[in-house]
């Protein structure tokens, strides 16, 4: 069995090298946005083009558009483009490579006010072109150009570009994927956050890898718990000795064990304020899964004396209240009697009176403990929207 032959043709490296370089800027750029530039800059260079581009968005009247491109002197970012509406390389089958003379003769091409408003100023005319499907359905332009003093794309490139784009499907396909889950990851952290319940992630060192915006303002107060290096550790040394013991049981459990740990305890806080209410959670690792940096343990925490603040244009959707009677329920919801609401809101008391019965009206409720129930139950608190 003998190695393939090299490919030494006019604009392209040998298949082997090329492949090897362009294979793995496409799935750095699957894990990073940022990384696509470089990964056009490879094809365009690869290709001797002038320019290498993905055109990620087509404009519209909603969007404004963007093509990522790498070339002399094209901007790596470049959106809303007007003339991207112009191109004869729309409605092509997705997938599939063509060149300039399968969409348009060159005489078309010459006149096209695509080409003498575009192209032409940017000295492109050989044009080498893909609409990539991806599973959710978009569309990405591939394009890659020469000028017109070099050669055309040879049939040896365009069957080599056709390898490629298996390989850029797939990394856009993963991008995405990616980029969903930290979109969700972004959610909820962000509702656990709006929920005042702060959450910390340990790796296998028992090292702090990640904490929420709640846990961030919690820890930052220095009061019971505290960042020691990257450890967590409690103030007192009896509540210390008792959390250490909870994150190495928790973390005995991640190895080989499909069933999490719970344990639960409080924190003692030198302000003498009420103790923090604190979870410790193992989380279970997966054959596939090493390194410090592998979530391992999750600690949830939450100040119960904290005080909310919803947004009130929501609480007042939700329960179709005036925005003084919604002022109203959120400072009962804090804890506050309604003389101490009335005085806050600087109402007079009968005021108060008046409000807290149209939202008992409103709300269904006849007391006020129940009034307090369903607002902090509310959904009204999971929005970032003030």
């Amino acid at each position: 069995m003998t190695d393939s032959p090299s490919i030494f043709k006019p604009g392209i490296k040998t298949s082997q090298e090329f492949l090897s370089q362009i294979l793995g800027t496409v799935y750095d750029a699957a894990l990073d946005e940022a990384a696509w530039v470089h990964c056009l800059d490879t094809i365009r260079s690869g290709f001797s083009a002038n320019y290498a581009s993905l055109i990620v968005r087509a404009e519209t009247s909603e969007d404004v558009g963007l093509i990522v491109s790498a070339g002399d002197d094209q901007p790596n970012l470049d959106p809303g483009n007007p003339y991207i509406a112009m191109s004869p390389f729309a409605g092509m089958m997705p997938d599939h490579i063509v060149t300039l003379g399968d969409v348009i003769s060159e005489r078309n091409w010459r006149n096209s006010d695509y080409y003498l408003s575009y192209c032409k100023p940017q000295n492109v005319f050989h044009v080498m072109a893909a609409d990539i499907l991806t599973r959710n359905g978009g569309i990405y332009g591939l394009r890659i150009t020469r000028p017109e003093t070099a050669e055309g794309f040879s049939k040896v490139e365009i069957d080599f570009c056709q390898l490629l784009i298996p390989h850029i499907k797939r990394a856009l396909n993963l991008h995405l994927s990616i980029n969903e889950d930290r979109k969700v990851s972004s959610l909820y952290s962000q509702a656990m956050s709006q929920l005042m319940v702060g959450v910390v992630i340990l790796g296998q060192d028992l090292q702090v890898i990640e904490c929420n915006p709640a846990a961030t303002a919690l820890l930052e107060m220095k009061d019971g718990l505290r960042l020691v290096g990257q450890h967590l550790e409690a103030d007192y040394p009896n509540d210390n000795r008792k959390l250490q013991s909870l994150l190495l049981e928790a973390m005995d459990k991640t190895v080989g064990s499909k069933a999490s740990l719970n344990q639960a305890m409080s924190v003692s806080r030198s302000s003498g304020r009420l103790a923090w209410g604190l979870i410790v959670q193992s989380i279970a690792s997966d054959q596939w899964t090493e390194g410090k940096q592998r979530p391992c343990v999750a600690i949830f925490l939450r100040d119960t004396e904290g005080r909310v603040d919803p947004p009130v244009r929501l609480a007042q959707q939700l329960f179709q209240l005036t925005p003084a009677e919604t002022a109203l329920a959120i400072q009962l919801a804090n804890g506050l009697s309604l003389e101490e609401a009335s005085e806050a809101l600087n109402i007079r008391r009968n005021t108060a009176r008046a409000h807290l019965r149209s939202i008992f009206s409103k709300t269904g409720v006849r007391r006020q403990t129940e009034l307090v129930r369903i607002f902090l139950n509310s959904v009204a608190w999971l929005s970032e929207v003030r």
